[in-house]
């Protein structure tokens, strides 16, 4: 059996009094895409903290790609992951261009002139620009880029240093319909390509879960309700103990939808 790209061993976190996460238990195996469902305040956002080793437990161990934190360098380990927040939008000058927005992941900068870059990096930068979907948005100032293109920007971001795991926290959250539709279709094309490395994907809405993503996680209150093949996972029942909702989901095509049941 192979090793796991990340696993999660009874891990808890503790602010104060608070108890953000409680005893998780987590996996992903290479080739799994994870979404990671749950409501305002389950745990989902410091879940991904903890698996983008920005975040130390309270207890329990956290394994990512084969090193524990803790007992590794984690300036090493973060390099081979790629992560992306809402945080990290916030912290970009508007004024710097898409292609430096990229290309700048190579060494965690937030500005070009801290580091030496070549040709060959500018060139990467403009080809993922181009994957997901902005390969004309290049010259572009971040600032003057829509929602939606900012996203894609820095969801390239997080592929220039061929990371060997994707985090992504609530990406669709600021983004008008089209914007969603527009990304949830660049994560299925990043699904679908085999050389994409695993990916966990945060978000409020089962909607949102592109075709091609195998796997769910269900937070609340800080801990998983239920984890697994997303087909297994995924049901009426774990979404109603998830949202304390009486909710019925379908699935066309890949897609999904839900709605609350009918009063009877």
């Amino acid at each position: 059996m192979s090793e796991p790209v990340l696993h999660l061993d009874g891990v808890s976190v503790r602010q104060g009094d608070t108890l953000l996460l409680d005893r998780v238990d987590w996996r992903i195996e290479p080739g799994q895409h994870w979404v990671v469902l749950g409501p305002n305040g389950s745990g989902k956002s410091t879940l991904l903290r903890l698996a983008a080793l920005q975040l130390h437990p309270s207890e329990g161990a956290v394994h990512v790609l084969g090193a524990t934190l803790g007992r590794s360098d984690t300036r090493m380990l973060r390099r081979r992951i790629g992560y992306a927040a809402a945080a990290l939008a916030d912290s970009l000058r508007p004024g710097i261009g898409a292609a430096d927005v990229v290309m700048t992941a190579r060494f965690g900068a937030l500005e070009p002139w801290w580091h030496e870059y070549d040709d060959a990096d500018r060139e990467r930068a403009r080809e993922l620009l181009k994957q997901v979907g902005c390969g004309d948005r290049g010259d572009h100032a971040f600032g003057t880029l829509s929602s939606g293109e900012r996203q894609r920007v820095l969801l390239a971001r997080t592929l220039m240093t061929d990371p060997e795991l994707l985090l992504l926290d609530e990406p669709t959250a600021a983004l008008d319909l089209g914007g969603r539709v527009e990304l949830v279709g660049t994560l299925a094309t990043l699904a679908a390509d085999a050389d994409t490395p695993p990916m966990a994907f945060v978000t409020h809405h089962v909607e949102e879960i592109p075709p091609g993503f195998s796997h769910c996680l269900m937070l609340a209150g800080g801990r998983v309700v239920a984890a697994g093949p997303l087909e297994d996972v995924l049901t009426d029942e774990t979404l109603a103990d998830c949202y304390g909702l009486d909710l019925r989901l379908a699935c066309d095509a890949g897609r999904w939808s839900v709605r609350v049941a009918p009063a009877t």
